[in-house]
């Protein structure tokens, strides 16, 4: 990327535009979209901070709770004011009740991202997805054996229909912990048991967030985080876990990989497409769909001399691992790339979009 010139456009407060820009970012690619951005009075996640400021005081403290109607409630963490919230929670219990509700989310996102990618797959096995076929065909058989599917004179499809039907369960087991966790350490497990954390259907422990979290039902501030613990672990140990097993059925173990990084991989004369998101169920159709032939002619009839497939965030780190296809930039980079210009196609499926507009 070019640098940005050395110019100074002073403020009222003596420093250059130049200066506030590279507090920004240390990145120079970062900073001359900044500056192009600037110049042509074009909004930024960094614009919508600055007007944010001051932030809320409470929000950062994790004080401030609107759980019921009762509320807004706050309390000051200066115990100048409101000890308690109107319900009687102190700010221990407001605080630990907040962080689980962020948990739920968190584990809720990463859930549905598992359970789309078992539905893609139980689709696949039942011949309605047709794009999409099995290429680790090795870890279908082991994660089979492991969920104790019997496999004998069975086709591969009827494995991986029998084996979608196996990890949706996960999902609402209402008995008995989740398979996956017998994959982590005797002692590991040996301690989660003592501590009532091990955890049961990924579901199940997400309502049960939502449950504790509501007014009146869970007033033990240690209560409370020892069940975020056990949320975390159905989402590491159930829904992440599940996501990396499938994909790598679907689209092939990753190996290490070499490529090229940040906003200088847009090609100044091939049509540059963007993936960007958190599930690559999208993104690996759009990856095969760049090198067919068809395709390739048409973006050559129309000036261009390729197709140039390019990541962000997770989408884009889940197609490098497996085809090595170069990274445009981070979460906060994602403006910036529209801002080049050279974008023809920005695809996204779910998580960390920022949509301004």
């Amino acid at each position: 990327m070019e640098q940005i010139a050395d110019e100074q456009i002073v403020e009222n407060d003596g420093r250059s535009m130049l200066q506030e820009i590279n507090e920004k970012s240390i990145d120079s690619a970062s900073q001359t979209m900044l500056h192009k951005a600037e110049q042509e009075g074009i909004e930024t996640a960094w614009d919508r901070y600055e007007t944010q400021i001051p932030q809320c005081s409470f929000g950062q403290l994790g004080v401030c709770c609107r759980n019921c109607n009762m509320g807004p409630c706050r309390i000051d963490p200066f115990g100048e004011a409101a000890e308690k919230g109107i319900c009687g929670a102190t700010a221990d219990i407001i605080v630990a009740r907040n962080l689980l509700r962020t948990i739920a989310a968190g584990a809720a996102a990463h859930s549905d991202h598992a359970r789309d990618v078992v539905l893609t797959f139980k689709k696949m096995s039942e011949g309605e997805a047709g794009s999409y076929t099995i290429k680790d065909k090795a870890k279908l058989l082991s994660i089979a054996s492991e969920y104790g599917i019997f496999m004998k004179g069975k086709s591969r499809d009827q494995i991986a229909s029998e084996l979608a039907d196996a990890l949706l369960l996960e999902f609402g087991k209402q008995n008995g912990s989740l398979l996956c966790t017998s994959r982590a350490p005797k002692p590991r497990l040996k301690l989660w048991t003592e501590l009532g954390i091990e955890p049961r259907g990924i579901d199940r422990e997400i309502v049960e967030c939502m449950h504790r979290t509501n007014m009146g039902v869970d007033n033990d501030a240690t209560h409370i985080l020892l069940h975020g613990l056990r949320t975390g672990l159905s989402d590491g140990w159930g829904g992440s876990m599940i996501t990396t097993d499938v994909q790598d059925i679907l689209f092939g173990t990753p190996q290490p990989r070499r490529s090229t990084v940040n906003l200088g991989v847009l090609s100044r004369d091939k049509v540059n497409v963007i993936i960007h998101g958190h599930e690559p169920i999208l993104s690996e159709m759009i990856v095969e769909a760049s090198e067919d032939p068809e395709l390739l002619k048409l973006a050559q009839e129309n000036g261009a001399a390729g197709i140039n497939v390019a990541g962000i965030c997770c989408t884009g780190n889940e197609n490098l691992m497996r085809h090595g296809t170069p990274i445009v930039g981070t979460f906060l980079q994602q403006e910036l790339a529209v801002i080049t210009g050279a974008v023809e196609a920005m695809v996204v499926d779910v998580q960390c979009i920022i949509c301004p507009h």
